[in-house]
């Protein structure tokens, strides 16, 4: 189904329906609309102390996750120029979890799968506002990424959904609804985009050798260790599950945006996002299969 709707997207695109500007659109529109009432919806459930236990234990997962990314991420890549190099670091930390890895997780794994997701996802978008912009910047304000992760609407959404799960606040008919309504939309426009950024890009021009290690570094070896070591540290399965899905998420799009910005080679990076989600549609399925 996903596959499908990401057809759609590329499609509508290479025909004009979606113009040059349109990934924008349908960028803001997931992140900072869609995908936070998703969250929202994900977290209106009877609480109990065994998904507060599954929430830390997903959390903790992410944040080792983060901080052993960052510590090898300097070592994955010892021979690339040096501009090539910190694209790879910067992708190899952060990845397309926030919105391609939410869609997959709900339609996998279920609400659960999306609450657990939404708390996996906090580390991750405080590390790449933060050692992230680090590969791309030679100094961080410390104030201005504090702003930017307290800031970030799905951030705020796992606040807001939090307190309607600790408290086990209602909302009102009308407001539940417009939720509702609203997060059905995300898994659309987060495909959409996906096609979108692949419509853009002359796919022959894409493997290299270079892109072929990332997409391995990034879909096989990453999601490797971490279900290697939740099996190892007998973590629930759901956990496992939602934490190996997402950390085999394809390269991240802000890569490229980022790249743009500071100019470090944006070609280069658009192609690790491009073929790093290529073949995701074949390393997500099997790794689901093997989690199973």
């Amino acid at each position: 189904m996903m596959f499908l709707i990401l057809m759609l997207g590329y499609l509508l695109s290479k025909s004009g329906m979606i113009p040059e500007n349109g990934k924008k659109l349908l960028s803001d529109l997931t992140l900072n609309v869609t995908l936070p009432a998703s969250i929202i919806k994900s977290f209106q459930t009877e609480f109990s102390a065994g998904i507060a236990r599954s929430c830390a234990a997903i959390a903790l997962v992410s944040l080792f996750i983060q901080v052993a990314c960052t510590l090898f991420s300097g070592y994955l890549y010892p021979h690339m120029p040096h501009d090539r190099k910190r694209i790879l670091q910067y992708s190899t930390v952060t990845s397309n979890a926030g919105i391609l890895g939410s869609v997959v997780a709900q339609g996998i794994f279920g609400e659960m799968g999306l609450l657990y997701a939404s708390i996996y996802l906090i580390p991750q978008r405080i590390f790449m506002w933060s050692v992230g912009m680090r590969y791309f910047t030679d100094g961080l304000d410390k104030k201005k990424i504090l702003r930017q992760v307290a800031l970030n609407p799905c951030i705020i959404a796992v606040g807001v959904g939090l307190v309607i799960m600790l408290f086990q606040v209602p909302l009102p008919a009308v407001l539940s609804a417009a939720v509702k309504n609203i997060a059905s939309g995300n898994t659309l426009l987060a495909m959409l985009l996906v096609g979108n950024i692949l419509a853009q890009v002359d796919l022959r021009t894409v493997p290299e050798r270079d892109t072929l290690y990332y997409s391995f570094v990034r879909l096989v070896l990453v999601p490797g260790i971490v279900l290697l070591c939740c099996r190892l540290a007998g973590m629930e399965s759901l956990v496992t599950n939602v934490a190996v899905v997402l950390s085999g998420m394809p390269g991240p799009a802000t890569a490229a945006a980022l790249a743009a910005k500071y100019g470090r080679e944006e070609q280069f990076a658009t192609k690790c996002v491009v073929l790093s989600t290529l073949l995701s549609l074949v390393t997500v399925p099997v790794w689901c299969l093997i989690l199973a």
